[in-house]
C-alpha cells in the first residue's frame, strides 16, 4: 500500500498549508483528497509536489506491504 502521511509532514516543516498548494500552486481540491484517503494519484501530481516542496519523493510517499504481499515474500 502507498501512503502519503509523510507529505503532511514535509508540508508543515516547509510552512506550505493546503490552502496554499490550491491557491498559489493549483493543486486541486479533489487530488488533496485522494492523498488524504491514500488513494491513486499520477506520477505527475507527486512530480509537482516535490518540486514545489524542494524534496524527494520518499518525503512525501511510503510503501507499506499489504498482509497478501508479506505473506507471498516469505514463501
Amino acid at each position: 500500500m502507498i501512503i502519503y502521511n509523510k507529505l503532511w509532514k514535509t508540508l508543515e516543516k516547509r510552512g506550505i498549508s493546503q490552502y496554499k498548494l490550491i491557491n498559489t500552486y493549483q493543486i486541486s481540491p479533489g487530488q488533496l483528497t485522494r492523498l488524504h484517503r491514500n488513494e491513486s494519484v499520477t506520477t505527475h501530481t507527486l512530480d509537482r509536489l516535490c518540486n514545489i516542496l524542494q524534496c524527494d519523493l520518499s518525503d512525501i510517499v511510503e510503501y507499506i506491504p499489504s498482509k497478501a504481499e508479506s505473506d507471498e515474500e516469505s514463501l
